[in-house]
């Protein structure tokens, strides 16, 4: 999980303001020393970790501060709000001209993600009502070209490509004429990268800039690279001039020292943050939610924009009904598992929702959904409908053909009782899911 080490270490600090009455000066340089270990341990930039202390040392020491009722929360408010500077202070959207075809270039070293990461940003802009062009201007990396139609293929996003032509600056300039002829709002240039910075990659990249004036040059980074991370965005910064960065792998980097680096050091905002495998794991960069996410404090929009595009409107209709009725069973309780497993993974999930990362003792791990699925898809359609025909010889038959254990079974049909329960409590209780949720017991669910 991204910034996990450093999330753990700051909300233990914050919850130790949060808790006291009264805050010394002494106190406040004890708690300063600490967020600053933090930070250089998450390998966070020197100069950015020094400045951004110096920062809450000096709000934090005014008086108003210190003699207020509540000075803990204070503090931790001002550590909140200078993180969200920290990190682009808003959130940087892409700049669309108001004269179509909107050009977007990729830049970034070899392996950084260029390739799947124009995939991704076309699908999420698709999604936003426009029509994107994926453009092969990789014509030097063995299947590079091949990688990227394979990309458009898999979200039926077309791409514009010439396998006997090495001039980048002319496949460019007629990926161009190809939009206009074919009404593509947006065109996404997947450039060419090097194991490391050098003269020639810069000149080629300066040379399409130079001639098909893209509107946004993005750089994409590794994020697990860390301070190598914020070095070459200093560097493709002041040699190309970049409008934004790409922040890939987001999820795998534990540290998450890029991201609390990049937007300080070079002065560009980031823009997207890949946070998964998939051509769907991608977000804007919302540098408030990330805030509250990395202090524990959750990001519930997030989670609402998530659902929003994954549950289908009419499903949930029909599943409302069932409800009321009193007809959801295991078939309904699948879908519903399926969907959500469409919004990424469980555990990123709840670290979104407020107060559900501090239940340590809850461990969720995201093969236990397939592990449902296999006992689900191994019943009967009566028993999909009717658990209580699920007898001793029907469970040692499931648990055979599902590859799990009867124990597994019997676990996996209470937790599901219990949902069937909270869901009909939601349904006729006035306090909602607030009331509902008072009865479970997390624990059950392991």
């Amino acid at each position: 999980m991204a910034f996990e080490s450093l999330s753990s270490r700051l909300q233990e600090i914050t919850r130790k303001l949060s808790g006291k009455a009264r805050i010394t000066e002494s106190d406040l340089k004890e708690v300063l020393r600490e967020v600053k270990l933090a930070l250089l341990e998450a390998d966070v930039n020197y100069k950015v970790v020094k400045e951004f202390i110096a920062v809450i040392e000096e709000k934090a020491l005014g008086q108003d501060v210190l003699k207020s009722l509540t000075p803990g929360q204070q503090v931790v408010k001002i550590v909140k709000d200078e993180m969200v500077e920290l990190l682009g202070g808003v959130t940087s959207k892409i700049n669309f001209t108001p004269n179509p075809p909107t050009i977007i270039m990729l830049v970034g070293l070899q392996g950084s993600g260029k390739t799947s990461t124009a995939g991704k940003i076309a699908n999420i802009l698709r999604k936003q009502g426009k029509k994107p062009l994926l453009v092969a201007c990789d014509v030097y990396r063995p299947a590079a070209i091949k990688q990227l139609q394979v990309v458009g293929g898999q979200l039926n996003i077309p791409v514009y490509a010439r396998e006997d032509s090495k001039d980048v600056v002319g496949i460019a300039k007629q990926a161009i004429n190809e939009a206009y002829s074919k009404l593509n709002d947006v065109i996404i240039l997947d450039t060419a990268g090097r194991l490391h910075i050098d003269e020639e990659l810069m000149q080629e990249l300066k040379n399409i800039k130079t001639t098909v004036r893209p509107h946004e040059i993005l750089l994409v980074v590794d994020a697990m690279t860390g301070q190598d991370a914020v070095n070459v965005s200093e560097s493709f910064n002041n040699e190309l001039g970049i409008d934004g960065i790409v922040l890939t792998k987001l999820d795998g980097d534990t540290r998450g020292g890029a991201a609390l680096s990049v937007k300080k050091v070079t002065g560009r905002p980031i823009k997207f943050a890949t946070i998964g495998e998939k051509l769907s794991d991608i977000e804007e960069f919302h540098p408030d939610r990330m805030t509250s996410r990395i202090l524990g404090m959750g990001d519930i929009i997030s989670v609402i924009e998530k659902a929003e595009e994954t549950f289908d409107t009419e499903e949930a209709l029909k599943l409302e009904q069932k409800l009321r009725k009193q007809e959801f069973d295991l078939d309904d309780y699948l879908s519903q598992l399926r969907q959500i497993k469409k919004m990424g993974s469980f555990s990123s999930l709840l670290n979104m929702i407020p107060g559900m990362n501090k239940l340590k003792d809850v461990k969720i791990d995201d093969k236990e959904f397939v592990k449902i699925e296999a006992i689900i898809c191994s019943m009967t359609v009566k028993e999909k409908r009717n658990t209580n025909l699920l007898n001793a010889s029907r469970r040692q038959r499931i648990a055979k053909g599902s590859g799990t254990t009867v124990t597994d079974i019997n676990k996996f049909i209470n937790s599901y009782e219990m949902t069937k329960k909270m869901m009909k409590k939601m349904q006729n209780d006035k306090g909602g899911m607030k009331n509902a949720l008072k009865g479970i017991d997390m624990n059950s669910f392991r």
